[in-house]
């Protein structure tokens, strides 16, 4: 029994590292695909990041974000454009990234306590309806648990993109030496509406893996 409680766990770790090996890599590809839009580009970090939130576990989305972030600053090209290093990190546009990290960790909790709280997949000790339970919902309980769990991870996905709104905000602010509407105007404003739409793309096609590898 506790061989193979061991060899259970070991497998558990064996794939969260993997998860976060292959959440880090598409965090990097999506930070290539760079559309100009002013002077802050256009990437695809956004869904990337908000799609890590709603798939990994807390511990998982913090790390993966961590070694992402760790990378970048040892210059290995994983920001937007191809860049690295501490440059871009205390650049203009670094708040952005630092804000990633308080952003996943903020998000991911809080999507965990309320998954946990509201018994829904994903939440600490939550539990999975097997097939024939699922088959029994009717249409009207399968659409509200759905626009629950939806409504839930996109609040998750805009609170992590509030903070690095911020964060980025604050930094272009100081090291642009403009002031804050002026900082709002240029590097978040422009944004809003796209990075919202990232937020939902994000969802459906997180909802879709998560469903895929249960």
């Amino acid at each position: 029994m506790e061989s193979t409680k061991t060899r259970s766990e070991a497998t558990q770790r064996t794939r969260s590292v993997v998860f976060v090996g292959l959440t880090i890599a598409i965090m990097a590809v999506s930070a290539w695909v760079v559309v100009p839009l002013g002077p802050i580009p256009f990437t695809l970090q956004m869904f990337a990041i908000t799609f890590a939130i709603v798939v990994l576990s807390p511990k998982e989305a913090i790390a993966a974000i961590t070694g992402y972030l760790l990378l970048g600053a040892v210059g290995v090209p994983v920001f937007s454009g191809m860049r690295g290093g501490i440059g871009v990190l205390a650049g203009p546009t670094g708040g952005f990234l630092w804000g990633y990290l308080f952003g996943v960790a903020a998000a991911a909790l809080f999507l965990h306590a309320v998954r946990t709280r509201l018994g829904m997949a994903g939440g600490k000790n939550a539990p999975r309806l097997t097939r024939a339970e699922k088959t029994a919902m009717t249409p009207l309980q399968r659409a509200g648990a759905f626009l629950r769990s939806f409504g839930v991870e996109i609040i998750a996905g805009i609170i992590f993109t509030a903070i690095a709104y911020v964060c980025g905000c604050v930094q272009y602010m100081v090291v642009g030496h403009v002031d804050l509407a002026t900082a709002f105007l240029t590097a978040v404003a422009p944004f809003m509406v796209v990075d919202l739409c990232k937020i939902v793309a994000a969802v459906i096609c997180a909802d879709a893996v998560r469903a895929a590898v249960r």
